[in-house]
């Protein structure tokens, strides 16, 4: 939980000064186009420090937690790496599965654009496309150690990723497609914040691979005796008269 605490402060630095321009740029495209003006029960510089802090800080401390369980299952089934390369690869995987697969079918939109209506819809398709991509990945790591004693480890990486991608796109294929982004909202305010919500996303997983994998060899990886530990010892050796 540490470790996706320090994730979850290096992400908020970057929602900051990427993400809330953005969506200050997207609430002021709703208003100008929405006949209805509604009391702010929270006031926007709220939500943009104080609302924006909790909700990233609480997420990436939940985030540390589960990640960190997801660690120790796979520490040692993945091949044999070190504490620090698996917990990297373990991110890398995680950022993939959990984040990029989906976000390339169903990706982020401002708040102005999508219909109130369909909410409920596309956060069902964008959780279902979540869960099938993790569920293709661990299906993916079990295939690749299964092929590895026949085909080499090399092949079986290749074999393995290729199903992956196949399955992925079967699953693009069959899944409706979510396009409700208004034709007179910026294209290239839309494809700034989609790629301010993936680098908040990149420095999430990235930092808490970097700092999990430190405190992990920290803990996991043997340390020779020092010179105080191997006292004792010498002296409790009985010296032959």
């Amino acid at each position: 939980m540490l470790a996706g605490l320090a994730a979850g402060l290096l992400a908020l630095v970057v929602a900051y000064f990427l993400g809330e321009p953005r969506v200050d740029s997207a609430i002021a495209y709703e208003e100008a186009h929405s006949h209805e003006h509604g009391m702010e029960i929270v006031s926007r510089t709220m939500q943009s420090t104080g609302g924006l802090a909790t909700g990233v800080l609480v997420y990436g401390v939940s985030f540390g937690g589960i990640a960190a369980l997801a660690y120790c299952f796979a520490l040692g089934r993945i091949g044999r790496f070190g504490p620090r390369a698996s917990a990297l690869l373990l991110s890398a995987a995680g950022l993939l599965a959990v984040y990029v697969v989906p976000f390339l079918k169903y990706p982020a939109n401002p708040p102005s654009v999508g219909d109130p209506d369909t909410i409920g819809k596309r956060t069902t398709l964008y959780f279902l496309m979540m869960v099938l991509s993790v569920l293709l990945a661990v299906a993916t790591v079990i295939l690749g150690k299964r092929l590895a004693p026949r085909l080499g480890n090399w092949n079986a990486t290749l074999a393995a990723g290729a199903f992956f991608v196949l399955a992925i796109g079967l699953a693009y294929a069959f899944l409706p497609a979510v396009n409700e982004v208004p034709k007179d909202f910026s294209a290239s305010l839309l494809w700034q914040f989609r790629l301010a919500a993936l680098a908040i996303q990149l420095t999430l997983w990235t930092a808490f691979g970097l700092v999990f994998g430190v405190l992990a060899e920290r803990v996991l990886a043997p340390r020779p005796a020092t010179v105080r530990e191997q006292e004792p010892a010498a002296e409790a050796t009985p010296v032959a008269h």
